[in-house]
């Protein structure tokens, strides 16, 4: 939990340059765990899985242009950083 609390206070000082490099790299995370998924094929199985590489990005995207308080935006960002980068092991890996 300290490490959390420390990530948080160091993201909520620099929120604005915090939040800009963040969009640029979870936008290209999530490009690629996409790509990933694709890699394997088109089914119903790898359908629900790009629906949530969207829908994670696209929450930490929005929360950002939402205006969102900075521990809201925070907390989307490591949950759609996990999911992609599950994802993509996942896909990149099988």
């Amino acid at each position: 939990m300290e490490t959390y609390s420390r990530f948080f206070r160091s993201f909520e000082e620099s929120f604005f340059a915090t939040t800009t490099i963040s969009i640029l790299a979870h936008s290209c995370l999530g490009g690629a765990a996409a790509m990933a998924v694709l890699m394997n094929g088109t089914g119903m199985i790898q359908m629900v899985q790009l629906f949530l590489v969207v829908a994670v990005c696209m929450l930490f995207n929005g929360s950002v242009l939402s205006q969102q308080k900075p521990k809201v935006v925070f907390n989307l960002l490591i949950v759609g950083t996990i999911v992609n980068t599950l994802l993509a092991t996942y896909n990149f890996v099988y």
